[in-house]
């Protein structure tokens, strides 16, 4: 088949997210304006460079996540939490749409930890978190206006790893059990791993 994404696609569900995967989950806290702490998952996530290291997210049309795009950009920075598979529930919790005062942290039955760069704080139980600095954003214009939809750039200035989730100096995905989005409620668990050498590497 083919279809032009803006005339519809004629299926049960749209398959564009099917078709890009595995994504990686940005699980992101910020600061609200009142000081509380917002949690959210976004899949539309990913590394754009590592020296220095920056990554990106981008939010939607959802309330949830404009607030996250919001206070990144208001506050100046962001925290990324590793999701894994013991997570999972506790991630998830924190995709529902809430009532502004609730508390999305406590619904998850997650702990903060302090960040040592930044204010926001990082979910202690991730064996993994970016500490981030907001340093700019991109609207995503459709028709030639700009919709909800923002991309949002912060450099790593500061990482966590907890000390278990080294093994001879290496962080190991398979072992943490990353887990990544796929399509419509499809998740994957990082396993049955392999190495490749580049060309120039090989014996």
């Amino acid at each position: 088949m083919f279809y032009e994404p803006k005339k519809g696609h004629g299926l049960p569900r749209d398959p564009f997210k099917a078709m890009v995967a595995p994504r990686p989950i940005g699980w992101f806290t910020t600061l609200n304006d009142d000081g509380t702490v917002n949690a959210g998952p976004y899949s539309y996530f990913n590394a754009v460079g590592d020296n220095p290291p920056v990554v990106f997210f981008s939010s939607g049309s959802s309330e949830r996540e404009k607030d996250s795009a919001r206070n990144a950009i208001a506050r100046g920075e962001f925290v990324h939490n590793l999701v894994t598979w013991d997570l999972r529930e506790a991630m998830n919790a924190t995709s529902e749409e809430v009532a502004a005062g609730v508390d999305e942290i406590e619904l998850a039955g997650l702990e903060l930890a302090p960040c040592n760069l930044v204010k926001t704080p990082r979910i202690a139980a991730s064996p993994v978190s970016f500490e981030c600095r907001t340093t700019q954003t991109l609207a995503i214009p459709q028709d030639g206006e700009n919709l909800d939809n923002m991309l949002v750039f912060g450099e790593v200035i500061g990482i966590h790893i907890a000390d278990d989730a080294l093994v001879d100096g290496r962080f190991d995905p398979e072992a943490q059990k990353v887990i990544a989005r796929l399509g419509y409620a499809n998740y994957a668990v990082v396993g049955g791993t392999f190495r490749m050498l580049r060309p120039e590497l090989q014996d």
